[in-house]
């Protein structure tokens, strides 16, 4: 059996949620496992989830209402333990100081590029992969 790698992708727009999965395909990279997706539209759903485990990465919408993802981030990385890597979905290329105060290891603006959004993701489930080792 392939091993396969679970991202929770948060986004009150189901637009943006079918976005990340379409930019993340079947896997992100040759090297990294294939994913399944647990989609999110609330911040209550998104700790639910985070709670229950097996979560590898974290995909989040900064501009989701009535949370963003920011915030949502700075949230998880206080409260859950070992919380998993997050990219952050970032409206503009100068809010990526925002992502670095929300703590998320990656950022990409939205919408996001394909190829640098899979980069970004296949590079977090390789670190992520790499700690758990």
């Amino acid at each position: 059996m392939q091993p396969t790698a679970t991202v929770l992708v948060y986004s009150d727009d189901s637009n943006t949620r079918e976005q990340v999965r379409l930019a993340t395909g079947r896997r992100p990279a040759p090297d990294v496992p294939l994913v399944e997706f647990v989609e999110c539209a609330t911040p209550a759903a998104v700790i639910k989830e985070l709670d229950k485990g097996g979560i590898d990465v974290c995909v989040l919408d900064g501009e989701a209402v009535p949370m963003g993802g920011m915030g949502i981030c700075r949230q998880i990385k206080d409260e859950i333990f070992n919380c998993p890597p997050v990219l952050v979905l970032i409206g503009r290329p100068q809010d990526a100081w925002l992502a670095t105060w929300s703590r998320a290891e990656a950022a990409v603006t939205h919408p996001a590029d394909p190829v640098e959004f899979a980069a970004a993701l296949a590079s977090l489930l390789r670190e992520n992969k790499a700690l758990s080792a």
